[in-house]
């Protein structure tokens, strides 16, 4: 069950990532509902994702909260 949620939540940041605020708002509530491993596999999976869209750098600072 854990699993089909962390899945869920990467699928949901992909299709907000067009829209930075939208974005950083759905990783706040992600962060939320997350277990403590899920939020650092979600940090590195967030790096990788990011690495070509400049404009999601922010949501780097609130994972690391």
């Amino acid at each position: 069950m854990a699993r089909a949620i962390f899945d869920y939540t990467k699928t949901v940041l992909k299709k907000v990532s067009f829209d930075a605020e939208l974005f950083v708002k759905e990783l706040k509530k992600a962060i939320q509902r997350l277990l403590p491993f899920e939020i650092e596999e979600l940090r590195i999976w967030l790096i990788e994702f990011t690495v070509n869209k400049p404009e999601l750098y922010v949501s780097l600072s609130v994972i690391k909260q």
